[in-house]
């Protein structure tokens, strides 16, 4: 797991791109993203960011300092990375269920990878909202939490509240899924990182470690279920509409 710290961003995007023969690998720079596309029949997708605040440090990524089951940066003047990095590394153990994954870049700057790839590849988008069921992202702070955003319907939330145990503290901010989610809700789940962005970021391995068994005891029973969330819908109601 550690190992996906000490990539760059496009090192962590070249891993899944060499993954898999199937692997589709879009854009440059921070419009990158890779997606693999997944065989079940009720595949999900499940999305993380390669890229962190700190790519543009040149000493970025940093030599790690791990104890007690705490991972840290050893350089007091930047973060390790684990936002995202952890939400990747749980994305490649969970490769395995047969779910399409999607890793994409400048997340941290305005979700540039997923903003091009909803604008300038249709065929992609109207894959990810037309045959999946749902999408999971990996890329929220603390133990317990889930978000959903405004991507995510009353049936969706409890429905993944129900699977995971954890709850959702309010609807606030913005990631990938926001940009990504048109026809099928999202959710994002806490990956065990704390302090992101910051220096003191770390991330505690035992809320990583549930998070993973969570999403593969969640994910890999065969019959998911499919939600539709409408984006028309939302915002004819915010206009008041019917």
């Amino acid at each position: 797991m550690l190992s996906w710290f000490g990539l760059t961003k496009d090192g962590v995007l070249d891993r899944f791109a060499t993954s898999s023969e199937h692997a589709v690998d879009r854009g440059t720079g921070d419009e990158r993203f890779v997606y693999i596309p997944g065989a079940r029949a009720d595949r999900v997708l499940l999305v993380a960011h390669a890229d962190t605040r700190f790519d543009h440090l040149p000493a970025f990524p940093p030599p790690l300092h791990a104890a007690d089951g705490i991972v840290r940066s050893a350089d007091p003047e930047m973060g390790c990375g684990a936002d995202d990095r952890a939400g990747c590394a749980i994305l490649w153990a969970l490769r395995d269920l047969g779910h399409s994954l999607l890793v994409t870049s400048c997340e941290e700057y305005g979700q540039k990878a997923s903003h091009w790839l909803m604008e300038h590849n249709p065929d992609l988008a109207a894959e990810i909202n037309g045959t999946h069921g749902f999408a999971v992202q990996f890329d929220r702070r603390n133990a317990a939490d889930f978000k959903c955003y405004d991507v995510g319907t009353d049936a969706f939330r409890a429905y993944v509240a129900a699977m995971t145990g954890y709850a959702e503290p309010d609807r606030s901010s913005v990631t990938d899924i926001r940009v990504l989610c048109r026809d099928i809700p999202g959710v994002n789940l806490s990956v065990g990182y704390h302090n992101e962005h910051t220096p003191a970021e770390y991330l505690d391995l035992a809320a990583w470690r549930r998070t993973l068994t969570v999403a593969r005891d969640w994910l890999t029973p065969s019959g998911l279920p499919r939600f539709r969330y409408e984006v028309s819908d939302v915002l004819s109601l915010a206009a008041g509409g019917a």
